[in-house]
């Protein structure tokens, strides 16, 4: 009895030792938890960033890839200069019905999208897909489906595609509005259809407009490569979720020079989601011709500072006609918003709701007024101004 009395003292000693030992070199692997100790390995932003420094961005990548995809478009072009009069039926008529068709000659093209949901919706952009007769996507295991048209949205350069597929891996929303200049980015896309590629960079800026791209501008920056064929394609940070779909780039020669611009996921989300409810993107209209207020004007207007937005014409018969604005006066906000210049009044008229009052403040020959007038539906782009 004694001899198992003193085998059970030495292993309750050892163990208390162990875990004295434990204690001392790994304090944070002991936590005290509804009055037991249990093991636990605690993440730190020191673990993430070292697990970075070792393994790259691969987690990221394998995470977000296989919900990227290749766009390929073909468009028909006739080859005949005279198709159009040949389809006259007084043409028909007196050279008769019979007539041989002139080939048509394919035109291809190619892009990329971002698979937004596990029963087919794609994310892509208006341009890659605008003049296309045919689409076909190219999933990442190298599958092919055909795709419709869901719905377009030219002035912020959006397009929502369908494909007969289920259960597809969808990507993840990241809050592109907690992004800041400075954070890793990579793009993932189809650059000159050589396949899928990933690079990496910053996001340089964020808020660019007055870019002349698209009628609503508020992109991403960045010096991630982004060529020809990325278009369409996913910007995602570090965790493999989407922040953005990239647009476009400057550049002088077609290739990448490390300035590229992404749609941010705010804005591609709000507009796909109104496209699959509705079929289109309903925004708020006023009826005026505005344009920036530069130092010479502000001078000329007595003004403290350039913010605000001459309202220079003023649409027959629209919310701001009937409301009483008149040519000259600056527009400085909206229900309390306040109008730097000419691209957040856009953007501020846009997210206003038709057939809703809203509150204009403007200057008027130095005095402040306050206006309300009746938002209207936004036409389509092709019927109106850029301005709103």
């Amino acid at each position: 009895m004694r001899q198992l009395w003193t085998i059970f003292s030495q292993a309750v000693t050892v163990c208390l030792g162990i875990l004295f030992v434990m204690k001392l070199f790994y304090p944070n692997l002991l936590v005290q938890s509804n009055g037991q100790q249990t093991i636990v390995k605690q993440s730190t932003p020191g673990d993430q960033a070292a697990a970075i420094a070792q393994t790259g961005y691969r987690g990221a990548v394998s995470k977000a890839t296989p919900s990227v995809v290749n766009i390929f478009t073909t468009a028909h072009i006739s080859q005949d200069p005279h198709r159009a009069l040949k389809n006259d039926p007084l043409f028909r008529h007196f050279f008769g019905e019979e007539m041989e068709e002139e080939d048509e000659q394919p035109e291809n093209s190619l892009g990329s999208g971002v698979i937004v949901s596990a029963d087919g919706l794609i994310l892509t952009n208006n341009h890659v897909i605008s003049s296309a007769d045919q689409i076909e996507v190219a999933l990442s295991d190298g599958s092919k489906s055909s795709a419709t048209v869901v719905g377009t949205d030219p002035e912020t350069d959006i397009a929502v595609l369908k494909i007969d597929r289920k259960a597809l891996p969808a990507i993840t929303f990241s809050n592109s509005e907690q992004m800041k200049v400075g954070d890793v980015v990579l793009a993932i896309g189809n650059p000159f259809g050589v396949g899928q590629t990933v690079t990496q960079g910053i996001i340089s800026a964020l808020g660019r407009n007055h870019l002349g791209i698209n009628t609503f501008e508020n992109f991403i920056q960045t010096d991630a490569s982004i060529n020809p064929g990325n278009s369409g394609g996913a910007l995602i940070d570090t965790n493999g979720n989407l922040i953005g779909i990239n647009s476009a780039i400057y550049s002088r020669n077609g290739g990448s020079m490390g300035i590229g611009f992404a749609i941010p996921v705010s804005i591609a989300q709000q507009v796909m989601e109104q496209i699959t409810s509705s079929g289109s993107v309903t925004r708020g209209w006023i009826g005026i011709e505005a344009q920036d207020i530069t130092p010479e004007l502000a001078e000329s207007f007595n003004l403290k500072s350039i913010n605000g937005s001459l309202i220079a014409g003023v649409l027959l018969d629209s919310p701001a006609d009937r409301a009483g604005l008149r040519p000259g006066d600056i527009l400085t906000a909206i229900n309390k918003k306040p109008v730097a210049d000419s691209q957040s009044m856009l953007n501020i008229i846009a997210l206003l709701k038709p057939r809703e009052k809203a509150t204009l403040s403007i200057l008027r020959t130095g005095k402040k007024v306050d206006i309300d007038l009746v938002v209207g539906k936004r036409p389509l782009p092709s019927k109106i101004p850029k301005n709103n």
